[in-house]
């Protein structure tokens, strides 16, 4: 019995030195090398990894797919969708920001007409300021030339305030003329907005983009 022991052993470590000895299966790929013809070995090209491989187990079953390294033109138009699908995004949040102001049209119609009737407004009080220094600089003017008539020197601080009273009326029709550009610019945001509410709401709007008198 003790023998029959012993043989079993020395069997059961022979078998366990063996599988110690054999070697690990390398991993196998499977690719197509540049000929075209499907390759199986335990290397790979680099140059072949850009056309895709397999990884192969020991009985030959394939473990994982590697797909090929995108060409150019896969990489341009991933990038054009990604940027699309960016501005659709912002599309989608500027929709909403929009939606939440007006909910018609015709509301965006009539905040665009108030905002410009309030910038006309301003417009109208520098006119008004521009005709009070007008008149100023007309009876200056008046006393410098009556001066020159009687043949006497014009005095300097009525020189300065002429300059003065000149530059105030130039500044004034600066901002004017800066302000009507603000209201052309305005409208056409407003109106921007007016086109896309239409199109998100659904509805169109039934009030003119245009007063009836805009100064």
């Amino acid at each position: 019995m003790g023998n029959r022991l012993s043989v079993y052993f020395s069997a059961l470590l022979l078998v366990a030195a063996m599988g110690a000895s054999l070697p690990a299966y390398a991993q196998m790929y499977r690719y197509t090398d540049a000929q075209g013809q499907v390759v199986i070995s335990n290397t790979i090209p680099q140059e072949a990894t850009k056309r895709g491989y397999d990884i192969l187990d020991s009985n030959g079953r394939v473990v994982e797919t590697v797909p090929p390294a995108p060409t150019e033109e896969e990489i341009a138009a991933r990038k054009a969708e990604k940027k699309r699908q960016q501005e659709l995004e912002r599309q989608r949040e500027q929709d909403e920001l929009l939606l939440r102001r007006y909910s018609h049209p015709d509301q965006a119609v009539e905040a665009m007409h108030r905002k410009v009737r309030e910038m006309n407004g301003l417009i109208q009080l520098k006119r008004g300021n521009i005709q009070v220094i007008s008149s100023q600089l007309n009876n200056e003017q008046s006393r410098a030339a009556d001066m020159e008539r009687a043949g006497r020197d014009i005095p300097q601080a009525t020189l300065n305030k002429i300059h003065r009273l000149e530059s105030q009326i130039e500044e004034i029709e600066r901002d004017i003329a800066s302000q009507r550009k603000e209201i052309t610019e305005l409208k056409k945001n407003y109106r921007a907005d007016i086109e896309r509410l239409e199109v998100i709401t659904g509805k169109e709007r039934t009030l003119p983009l245009e007063l009836a008198k805009e100064h």
